[in-house]
């Protein structure tokens, strides 16, 4: 039975407290948050990826970096339209490569193939061939929400719409090189950070790992002369 007061209950019940309803519908009105992926620690310092969002990043390097953590936490990615991905750089900053899926070229068809991609891994690296529409976006942010999925966008500012965090390298140094010999071992990168509306900050990573050995510069031998052989008829 209802009454002026509220829903009638049952002896010994206490009525619903109507604050606590109003609270959790107010809860269930929120989105969800996204599952966090996990960070390597030379990158725990910026925003986590999470489930259900896009993320701009505009350095190849900085976006291997953030590939580490959940590929070496057991967790695929794929890599799309990047055909400048270094295997080797990767998998210096840590990056598990028996967990990527590279599809360097895929063309026209690059959405349906993001798309199907997004469908079984939680993290795509992807590299879009021109600006999108705002209605595109729009419908890849849906998808990624549905599947707790997480987009990296290595493009070119502001011609991704939608985008909840974007990382801009500002500055960036390297350590371990010697005059003409030596070995990059580590990489000092500053890094912009903007989350929603929220003013920009500042971030200065170190991010480790062998991305190239110059080995030490050998001077080249003088070459000797060149001498044809001499056929002779018998």
């Amino acid at each position: 039975m209802f009454d002026h007061l509220g829903v009638s209950t049952t002896p010994g019940v206490a009525a619903p407290d109507l604050q606590q309803l109003r609270e959790r519908m107010r809860r269930l009105e929120r989105p969800t948050p996204g599952v966090e992926l996990a960070q390597a620690p030379s990158v725990r310092a910026l925003p986590a990826l999470r489930g259900g969002t896009s993320v701009e990043v505009g350095d190849l390097g900085l976006a291997m970096a953030l590939l580490a953590g959940p590929t070496a936490a057991g967790e695929w990615c794929a890599v799309v339209g990047t055909p400048d991905f270094g295997a080797e750089a990767a998998a210096g900053l840590g990056v598990d490569l028996a967990r990527v899926v590279l599809v360097p070229e895929p063309g026209e068809h690059w959405l349906e193939v993001v798309a199907a991609l997004v469908d079984v891994v939680p993290l795509v690296l992807l590299r879009p061939p021109s600006a999108v529409p705002d209605g595109t976006a729009a419908r890849v942010a849906a998808r990624l929400r549905r599947r707790d999925a997480v987009l990296l966008l290595h493009d070119e500012p502001g011609r991704w719409p939608r985008c909840e965090v974007r990382l801009r390298a500002t500055r960036s140094s390297w350590s371990g090189l010697g005059p003409g010999h030596g070995r990059l071992r580590s990489r000092d990168l500053e890094v912009q950070v903007r989350e929603g509306a929220r003013p920009p900050r500042t971030v200065l990573l170190r991010l480790a790992g062998a991305a190239a050995d110059l080995g030490p510069r050998v001077e080249p031998t003088p070459a000797s002369p060149r001498v044809d052989p001499v056929w002779r008829a018998g």
